[in-house]
């Protein structure tokens, strides 16, 4: 569980970040959380472009795709959504202030 502080910090990180996925209209699928759950174990942070064409707010999809990857849903800003999941694969982590 993140605390508010850390919840800061990686919205900090993550504002100057490039969209890694779109979620469209197909929703959140099997290749989805495949291909969010290889991005959080290579980056530990990503950032994600909710269409308005997705059958979930970007609130919604957040939280239904951390729960499908076991990672953090750290916010939705606009019509995008921020997860964090540690990675003990990553030689530089990400500071969580």
């Amino acid at each position: 569980m993140l605390t508010s502080k850390q919840r800061a910090a990686l919205r900090s990180a993550a504002s100057s970040m490039e969209t890694v996925f779109q979620l469209g209209k197909d929703g959140i699928g099997d290749g989805f959380v495949e291909s969010v759950d290889k991005a959080l174990t290579a980056r530990e942070l990503i950032k994600i472009t909710v269409l308005k064409t997705a059958p979930y707010t970007p609130r919604e999809a957040g939280e239904r795709t951390a729960a499908a990857t076991g990672a953090e849903f750290v916010a939705a800003i606009g019509s995008k959504m921020i997860l964090y999941r540690y990675s003990k694969s990553k030689a530089e982590h990400i500071s969580l202030g």
